[in-house]
């Protein structure tokens, strides 16, 4: 008696675990169908890897389910309660359609995004170096003004009289090392500066060479750029990676349950019709 409740209250905990993870998993996917934006490239992506994250769900739904029936077949013979076995395996045969068609669309997606983002990176980049471009001619335009030069002129004498007086200064010169903010060249050149003190008149010269500051600038963003570009070629193929290849294992998971269990069925009921009508 004991053994047969036990079987019993197992089986239904079975069937009715399994039948919340499944109707979870749909109640997920209606509220992820919200704002319904099918035209939206952002937006089948975001579905597709929400879809394929949850797909393991009803996986262990369908197994779960499928269990307790199994344990009220061994125990009773036969499954108590409604019978929910075919309406799961058409589920689960649609959920195989479902990420089989996710896998293409998805690697489709994920590389027109790619494309789409680099396009605009080059924008971007291209936009800066104008920009760059025009600020180096108003500055040499600016440079030939006399009294432009003159300013010019002082400021160069103030900043290597700065850096003289810290080069001199071995307290000053340890805290300019140490202290956040020094930007990282002008750490530099004291470094080098403390054993030749030609690369100062060198520093200061290209720093108030306006070719080869925007030389400097120009490198920079050109850097930026191909970092950018790497870093959206290397998400859209781990995105298309991984969504696209869980998607079709999840897929070959549940037409395999979905039609082996329907060709089952139908083989067992067909069985069943022939005893039939033979007695």
């Amino acid at each position: 008696m004991n053994n047969h409740f036990a079987a019993v209250t197992a089986a239904r905990t079975l069937k009715v675990v399994g039948i919340i993870l499944i109707l979870s998993f749909l109640l997920d996917f209606v509220i992820l169908l919200f704002p319904f934006q099918p035209t939206n490239r952002i937006w089948q992506i975001d579905l597709a890897t929400a879809l394929v994250d949850r797909g393991i769900v009803p996986l262990v739904g369908l197994a779960m389910l499928f269990a307790g029936y199994w344990a009220d077949i061994t125990e009773a013979g036969r499954p108590s309660g409604i019978d929910l076995r075919f309406p799961a395996l058409v589920l689960s045969s649609i959920l195989g359609l479902v990420f089989l068609l996710i896998f293409p669309l998805h690697l489709n997606n994920v590389r027109q995004a790619s494309v789409q983002q680099v396009d605009q990176i080059n924008k971007q980049a291209d936009q800066a170096e104008n920009q760059l471009q025009n600020q180096l001619s108003q500055v040499q335009a600016q440079l030939s003004n006399d009294q432009v030069k003159t300013e010019l002129e002082k400021q160069k004498v103030q900043v290597k009289a700065q850096l003289t007086e810290i080069l001199k200064d071995e307290q000053k010169y340890k805290q300019a090392l140490e202290s956040p903010n020094v930007p990282p060249p002008v750490k530099e050149v004291l470094k080098k500066a403390k054993q030749n003190p030609q690369e100062l008149d060198k520093f200061i010269a290209q720093q108030s060479d306006p070719q080869q500051v925007a030389n400097q600038r120009l490198n920079q963003i050109r850097q930026s750029k191909e970092e950018a570009e790497k870093q959206a070629k290397e998400r859209a193929w781990k995105s298309g990676m991984r969504i696209g290849m869980s998607s079709l294992l999840l897929s070959i998971g549940y037409i395999i349950i979905g039609w082996t269990g329907l060709r089952g069925m139908g083989a067992a009921q067909s069985g069943s019709v022939r005893k039939a009508t033979a007695r």
